[in-house]
């Protein structure tokens, strides 16, 4: 072999080698970047092969695989919508509680105003019937059942007054009689003698007559209730009348 051909061989060898060397260093940056793709590279006897093994593999994000972040993001967002769906269902469940609760209270309302006019539809009932039976109330003839019949009536138009209170005066004005008349005094001398159980004189009754009553001075009834009113205006009440009044 002549000198010529022995360099050829020998600058071919060293080509290759640069060749061989640039083919590998491609291999490795297309493994990098995740490119699956076999590498051959020619060399002096023939073709050699960058394993396919070592540029299928993938491709690292750090210190994690691709794929593995992939997954994670997915269970991530899985996560995120049942805890979305979680909250929506608290909600709704929220706002059927506090729709219960108003329903609940609009029923109680309505069935406490119920209660409240069946009451006042029985008072109503029982009025007439109370009235009815103070009506037929009977009292004795007699100074006892005088005085109750003018406390009934006097209760009726609240004028103040107890049995004693009248009782007391009563004795001491007339002692009990009725058809009393007073032909001496002062009012005698102006010619409007005080007359009845409490001696009352004819302006008085008839100013402070009370309506229900008899116009004449001489009823028991109606000469107590009329000096019972008189009283409740001018003394607060016929019990704190101790004296002539």
């Amino acid at each position: 072999m002549t000198r010529t051909k022995t360099d050829e061989l020998v600058r071919r060898g060293r080509t290759l080698t640069r060749v061989q060397k640039a083919a590998v260093a491609g291999a490795a940056t297309l493994t990098a970047a995740a490119v699956a793709v076999p590498v051959a590279v020619a060399g002096a006897e023939g073709a050699t092969t960058v394993s396919a093994d070592t540029v299928a593999a993938p491709v690292q994000v750090g210190s994690q695989p691709v794929k593995d972040v992939k997954a994670d993001v997915t269970d991530q967002l899985a996560g995120d919508s049942v805890k979305i769906q979680a909250i929506e269902a608290k909600k709704q469940t929220a706002a059927k509680q506090q729709a219960a609760k108003r329903k609940a209270e609009a029923a109680a309302k309505r069935k406490a105003e119920a209660a409240r006019q069946a009451k006042a539809a029985s008072r109503s009932a029982q009025r007439p019937q109370m009235q009815t039976v103070a009506a037929a109330t009977t009292y004795g003839n007699n100074l006892d059942g005088w005085i109750r019949q003018s406390l009934s009536i006097m209760k009726q138009h609240d004028i103040p007054g107890s049995y004693s209170g009248l009782h007391r005066n009563i004795m001491r004005e007339s002692s009990g009689n009725p058809k009393a008349i007073n032909l001496w005094d002062i009012n005698a001398r102006n010619g409007i003698p005080s007359k009845g159980l409490l001696q009352v004189i004819d302006p008085t009754f008839r100013t402070y007559h009370v309506p229900g009553t008899s116009w004449n001075i001489y009823d028991p009834v109606a000469n107590i209730t009329a000096a019972c009113n008189y009283a409740a205006h001018r003394y607060g009440s016929m019990d704190n009348v101790n004296s002539a009044y």
